[in-house]
């Protein structure tokens, strides 16, 4: 089947859909000598998304995925350039190499691309007969509490390259990794997988490029979500995942869209009835996850070194959806992004809820949730005390309430 192409597939998937590039591509390909490997190598600030491909591509084949992990961890690399599909490459190699227990090598950074790898790669490999050793590599996947479940959203990148860019034959799959332990999360994220993958087309062009039309409709924008085959308890995920679609709705060029698209697209979740509030909060919110990485030129190794400026440019899009329901879940998904389940120093979180001193509203608002995720993800007594500690005074009284047990 063609779901078996390899990473040179890959790369030239990315380049073609426009997500990770960001820059126009030279004629051709000039890689970097890395015979002098170091952590931080001199790489031309002008290289684009196909040439550092290449690079940490032959780095993994030459010197082992582990060290070109350990190169892109501290690489300067140019702006805009998608570090989590960088994340992939080498995850991919990683996989070749040392097979499912790579899983154990990874980190949280590049928002979890090298665990996504790891198991793409199973399920590529070993098809339906994987998804039990798929489960055991995600309880192994690096992070906090969260890793687990996102670990399945990277899955469902490779279920719908499996199925052929079938979304209903995909969806049926992501069904089969579901646990009522974690209230079928790992179904649902697997579902927000296969929705992104369709929007991209990455494992699989040439299969993308022909049913890809099929799953997106021009008079529908919120298609697929919309559909009739969507399970109900998907919907939020799916909305959620779509946003990148929603900004080549607004003209986008997925390489680098600008606030004008963002002006046009953010009506497209307006669509969506008072009802269905939780789904078009999650429309609204997937703005917000979008806004945090592009207001950082795609570095997601750099998110809690945001500064003031950036994280008023993220406040200030979210502004543009225009309505009070929409900036706030935009707002709030954006801070959720920010904090990344506690992978994040949690001060860049805290100065993002914390500088927006002319919306009262707001400002609450994205305390109150931050500190509803710091509970969700983090037990630690210590963490907790020091986070309430740093919170504007007005907000300790509800955080200590709420996290810092009575015995404390």
């Amino acid at each position: 089947m063609n779901f078996l192409k390899k990473k040179n597939t890959l790369i030239l998937a990315l380049i073609l859909s426009g997500l990770g590039a960001g820059l126009m591509l030279g004629e051709k390909i000039s890689p970097f000598s890395f015979l002098s490997l170091k952590k931080t190598p001199d790489i031309p600030l002008d290289a684009n998304f196909l040439e550092l491909a290449k690079y940490f591509q032959d780095l993994s084949d030459q010197k082992g995925a582990r060290a070109a992990y350990e190169v892109l961890e501290s690489a300067k690399l140019p702006p805009n350039i998608d570090l989590h599909l960088l994340g992939h490459v080498i995850g991919d190699t990683l996989y070749k190499q040392e097979g499912a227990k790579g899983i154990r090598v990874c980190s949280q950074n590049f928002r979890n691309a090298c665990s996504h790898s790891i198991v793409i790669g199973l399920l590529l490999e070993k098809g339906e007969a994987a998804l039990a050793e798929i489960a055991n590599a995600c309880r192994k996947a690096p992070g906090g509490s969260g890793a687990y479940t996102m670990c399945f959203h990277g899955l469902g990148h490779g279920v719908l390259a499996y199925n052929e860019y079938e979304l209903p034959r995909a969806i049926d799959f992501c069904k089969k990794v579901g646990t009522p332990e974690f209230q079928f999360q790992e179904f649902k994220q697997c579902v927000g997988g296969t929705i992104m993958e369709m929007i991209a087309g990455v494992h699989d062009r040439a299969i993308w490029l022909e049913k890809s039309e099929k799953y997106f409709k021009k008079d529908d924008p919120l298609y697929p979500c919309t559909s009739s085959f969507m399970p109900k308890e998907t919907l939020f995920w799916c909305y959620l995942y779509l946003t990148p679609h929603l900004f080549e709705l607004g003209g986008a060029n997925l390489g680098l869209p600008t606030e004008k698209n963002f002006k046009i697209a953010f009506p497209f979740c307006d669509a969506l009835p008072d009802t269905l509030k939780a789904e078009r909060d999650a429309c609204y919110g997937g703005f917000g996850k979008e806004f945090v990485v592009l207001a950082k030129d795609r570095d997601v190794r750099k998110i809690d070194e945001m500064s003031d400026a950036e994280l008023e440019k993220v406040y200030s899009w979210c502004k543009l959806a225009d309505n009070k329901e929409g900036t706030g879940a935009c707002i709030l998904h954006a801070m959720q992004s920010l904090y990344w389940g506690g992978e994040n120093n949690r001060g860049v979180a805290i100065r993002f809820c914390r500088n927006m001193n002319d919306e009262t509203y707001n400002r609450s608002t994205c305390f109150f949730h931050l500190i509803g995720v710091v509970n969700q993800y983090v037990s630690d007594q210590s963490y907790r005390q020091e986070f309430c500690s740093e919170i504007p005074e007005e907000y300790r009284f509800d955080c200590n309430n709420r996290l810092i047990s009575p015995s404390k």
